[in-house]
C-alpha cells in the first residue's frame, strides 16, 4: 500500500450535515476499497484564491490515507463525479513526505493539548 494525501473542496452552498456526509463518504470509499485513513483534517471555509464554478469560498479538507495504488483511479473518479466537490488533489508522498506529515501532524497534536 502506498501512502497518499488528499485535499478537496467543497461547494460553499452545503450545511454543516451536508459537509459532514460528503467526507463521511470518501472516508467510507477508502475503507470499503481496503485503505485506512492516517488523518484527516477539516481546515473550514476558506477564501479560495480565484473563483470556481462562479464561488470565491469553499470548504478544504486534507486527507492522508494508504491505499492500493490499483484502487486509486475509482477514488479520483468518485471526486469527479460528486457535484459537491469542486477541485480536488491526490499525491502520493515519498518517505520524506510521509516523514514530514508525520511531523506536521506531531505538532498539530501538541498544540492541541
Amino acid at each position: 500500500m502506498n501512502h497518499y494525501e488528499t485535499v478537496f473542496i467543497l461547494t460553499p452552498v452545503l450545511s454543516d450535515s451536508q459537509v459532514k456526509e460528503a467526507v463521511k463518504k470518501f472516508e467510507d470509499f477508502l475503507t470499503s476499497k481496503g485503505g485506512e485513513i492516517v488523518w484527516k483534517e477539516d481546515w473550514g471555509l476558506k477564501k479560495l484564491a480565484y473563483p470556481i464554478q462562479h464561488k470565491k469560498t469553499g470548504f478544504y479538507h486534507l486527507m492522508e490515507f494508504k491505499l492500493n495504488p490499483e484502487e486509486l483511479k475509482s477514488l479520483d473518479i468518485s471526486f469527479k463525479r460528486d457535484e459537491r466537490v469542486m477541485r480536488h488533489l491526490i499525491v502520493k508522498l515519498d518517505k520524506y513526505g510521509a516523514e514530514w506529515a508525520e511531523q506536521r501532524r506531531e505538532k498539530i497534536k501538541e498544540s492541541k493539548n
